[in-house]
């Protein structure tokens, strides 16, 4: 840099920082795309300038499904929002219902990948329509009009069928059967199987089955099946609780191709081996998201 005699010395002088101020808008966007809406979120706070940018409709639209509007003109309901940030997280706190209302549809909230949950009535429940062995009910906490309570069966069996083109492709998935227990049940602490697996595919791209309790049982006496205490979580495991107040058990994995090829996913649940009569299990659906 030159000194007070206006000749110049051998150092030169530091390369400032960047200032952001001085790129395009388009330009902090694009960069504010590749990263996360966790990221964006944080870059936020830099500074209100910052802010403006974060905060733009042209960085959230990257993060929401190229079929956005497709989704959500499927609604039941319409879909109220004034930004697209704002839609994000629309779409991640409150699923919304498709087509017949029967399909719950949000997005993942780290990373914007479409989750979709089938309702009962779009599953294929062993006995359905026989009043004798189910009924279908509203409760105030389920999203969906109606959830079908078990009076009793010896055979249970629970199906859904999902096409994967309407998923993130290049992505893990897991299938969950959300449920819950009423006051009055019965021989639901018997072991059953799960399976998720492609229709038609290899039968190495299958999930193997695995086996799980709907309610976990009595512990220190020894378990159904010849099961030892412990062995619960070694075979599938037990139920969790979501933060709906449900609860649900995995019943299988598979993975989405890069290409989207219109494939057939079908989950199951059944307990079929041991016959014994069984009551009180509501069934809310079948919920397909991303494995984090």
């Amino acid at each position: 840099m030159k000194n007070e005699g206006g000749g110049s010395s051998g150092v030169t002088s530091a390369v400032k920082p960047t200032n952001f101020a001085l790129l395009s808008e388009g330009c902090v966007s694009y960069i504010l795309s590749q990263t996360s809406p966790r990221d964006v979120g944080r870059a936020s706070s830099i500074s209100r300038g910052f802010k403006c940018f974060a905060d733009s409709d042209a960085v959230w639209e990257r993060f929401l499904p190229a079929d956005y509007l497709d989704i959500i003109a499927r609604s039941v309901s319409p879909v109220v929002y004034s930004s697209k940030k704002e839609l994000y997280f629309r779409l991640c706190d409150s699923p919304i219902l498709l087509d017949d209302g029967n399909l719950s549809f949000y997005l993942n909230k780290k990373n914007g990948k479409k989750c979709f949950m089938l309702g009962a009535h779009a599953l294929s429940i062993a006995w359905q329509d026989t009043l004798v062995f189910w009924r279908w009910r509203s409760l105030t906490e389920s999203r969906f009009s109606k959830v079908a309570e078990l009076l009793a069966v010896c055979w249970l069996e629970i199906k859904g069928n999902f096409r994967t083109k309407m998923l993130t492709s290049a992505t893990s998935y897991a299938a969950y059967l959300v449920y819950n227990i009423g006051e009055i049940s019965h021989g639901l602490d018997f072991t059953g199987k799960t399976l998720v697996r492609h229709v038609g595919g290899d039968d190495d791209d299958d999930d193997v089955a695995k086996t799980v309790y709907l309610k976990p049982p009595k512990t220190g006496g020894g378990l159904q099946d010849g099961c030892r205490d412990g062995e619960v979580m070694m075979m599938g495991g037990g139920p969790q609780r979501r933060v709906d107040g449900w609860m649900e058990i995995e019943l299988g994995r598979f993975y989405n191709g890069e290409n989207a090829i219109d494939d057939e996913v079908e989950m199951c649940f059944m307990e079929t081996r041991q016959l014994h009569w069984k009551s009180g299990l509501i069934v809310e659906g079948i919920d397909i998201r991303p494995i984090d």
